[in-house]
């Protein structure tokens, strides 16, 4: 099921996603950029917003590619950047 979100997501260059934030649900929307490292580029989902990190790993899992808030970095479980490069 991650893998078609993950699909969805890199289609649509966004995805909608319903987290729960300062203890209330909300939709937030998540844009896919592609960011430059040294060896390609890797599309990570951006928010632009804080957001707990147990909610960002959840998202993370849920649609098995990078996010980035300005909480920092998360990556699925047992990725790392060079796994999503040519995605």
């Amino acid at each position: 099921m991650g893998m078609d979100k993950q699909k969805q997501a890199l289609e649509k260059g966004q995805a909608e996603v319903r987290v729960k934030r300062s203890g209330m649900f909300q939709v937030l929307s998540f844009k896919l950029v592609r960011k430059d490292t040294p060896l390609g580029k890797v599309p990570y989902l951006v928010l632009d917003r804080m957001l707990d990190l147990s909610e960002l790993m959840r998202v993370s899992e849920e649609y098995c590619l990078p996010v980035e808030s300005p909480v920092g970095k998360v990556f699925p479980r047992g990725k790392k950047e060079t796994d999503f490069l040519g995605l």
